[in-house]
């Protein structure tokens, strides 16, 4: 492969521009984002991507999941393009850089491409995925699970939201069901820029996270019942509580994680307490657990341990449980090819470096199960994200978006 040279670099005041342009569009209440998947503002995000893409002189396909496809062409058409990208939809109270950088990146790359007059063998395809986050519809990687065989496309049309709204209803409002069938489109690897959302890159003064794999994810949606009754009139011993239930089950989520120390996490992200009312016991209580460990055989373990000790739990109480998977994903091994063309673009620009486990999942843990994947990630502040505080540097942004470009214009192949 022909690598670019080491002097070449991105543009990195252009991407911070187009970062805050962006951010413009569906803002939060104390500078962040709410531009969730498939509202008014997602639809807003995607035209402005697209007329850049085009002002770019990319063609921009667009599948029946939604996702969004910039390609750049290549020399040699008969060659499988690059995939670079992530995701423009956010959290309610999601940040400006959570999957924005890699979509904007990969848009960067291209247009740093025609700044210098150099062309690929392969064609580079800047995509978008459509509801990377799973906040209004679960599950998290919706449409590039659909990609990647791991949904139905009918079953992600079905899901909905806390209004009862459909995804594929909601998809079709916005304008944005493509003719291509989901899945067709075939792609030699994929790169994906993210910034961590974890402390460590930060914390050791590292530039460049190569990452190399990605932790498994076990969501489960656990529903207790027991016994609606008077706060006031109710003796103690007769109360059945489904709120007390859920917090010793909250309780014992965190102890479980604690066990399968250092690598594991677990918690309790969202609970509804029914019928939510100041002075009538709890007699339901609907939420969600988020078990995540790099082995498969942890993740399991985790979950017996859950189903085992909650059933005393619940049992002490009087409560019936029911327990189903909202979501999960298998560990993630990325390519070897890709996470060397990574780190080997940060050891020939000078950026510090790290190998990283990545903590949350993304679209590139899918596509690996159908092309050589890898990611590459930039430090956060203070590790936060997923909160509107979230932030990053131009300097991390655009160290991260070099790497990127050297690492997805080697794999495309420099025409000499």
């Amino acid at each position: 492969m022909s690598k670019p040279a080491d002097n070449m670099h991105i543009n990195s005041p252009r991407l911070w521009d187009s970062l805050m342009e962006m951010a413009k569009i569906g803002p939060g209440v104390r500078g962040g984002n709410n531009r969730q998947t498939l509202t008014d503002e997602d639809a807003e995000g995607r035209h402005l991507f697209r007329r850049w893409c085009e002002e770019a002189g990319m063609t921009v396909g667009i599948d029946s999941m939604g996702n969004m496809f910039a390609r750049h062409e290549g020399t040699d058409p008969s060659l499988l393009p690059v995939m670079v990208g992530s995701h423009l939809d956010t959290q309610p109270t999601g940040g400006k850089y959570d999957g924005v950088l890699g979509v904007l990146a990969g848009l960067e790359i291209v247009r740093t491409l025609n700044d210098m007059g150099i062309k690929t063998k392969r064609a580079i395809e800047v995509v978008n995925w459509t509801n990377e986050e799973g906040t209004r519809f679960a599950p998290a990687m919706l449409a590039s699970g659909v990609f990647a065989g791991v949904h139905t496309q009918d079953w992600a049309y079905d899901r909905e939201d806390a209004e009862g709204l459909k995804f594929g209803d909601e998809l079709k409002r916005i304008g944005f069901v493509g003719d291509e069938p989901v899945g067709q489109r075939k792609l030699h690897a994929m790169f994906e820029l993210h910034i961590e959302q974890g402390p460590i890159l930060e914390d050791e003064n590292v530039d460049i996270g190569v990452v190399t794999h990605g932790q498994g994810l076990n969501w489960l949606q656990v529903t207790l019942t027991g016994k609606e009754s008077h706060t006031g009139s109710t003796p103690m011993p007769k109360r059945v509580n489904a709120g007390l239930g859920a917090a010793r089950i909250t309780e014992l989520v965190n102890d479980i994680a604690l066990r399968y120390a250092p690598h594991a996490v677990g918690a309790v992200g969202h609970m509804d307490i029914y019928p939510n009312s100041r002075n009538i016991i709890p007699g339901k209580a609907v939420f969600t657990i988020d078990f995540r460990h790099p082995n498969k055989d942890v993740i399991t373990a985790m979950e017996q341990a859950l189903r085992f000790e909650g059933r005393e739990i619940v049992e002490e109480i009087g409560l019936t449980m029911e327990i189903e998977q909202a979501g999960a994903f298998d560990p993630v091994t990325f390519d070897e090819g890709c996470v060397s063309a990574v780190r080997n673009a940060a050891v020939r620009l000078g950026y510090s470096h790290r190998d990283i486990v990545s903590g949350a999942g993304h679209d590139a843990c899918w596509i690996n199960r159908v092309a050589p994947t890898a990611m590459v990630m930039c430090p956060c502040v203070d590790g936060l994200s997923h909160n509107e505080d979230e932030e990053i540097s131009p300097e991390w942004a655009g160290a991260g978006a070099d790497v990127l470009f050297h690492a997805v214009v080697e794999t495309a192949e420099i025409v000499e």
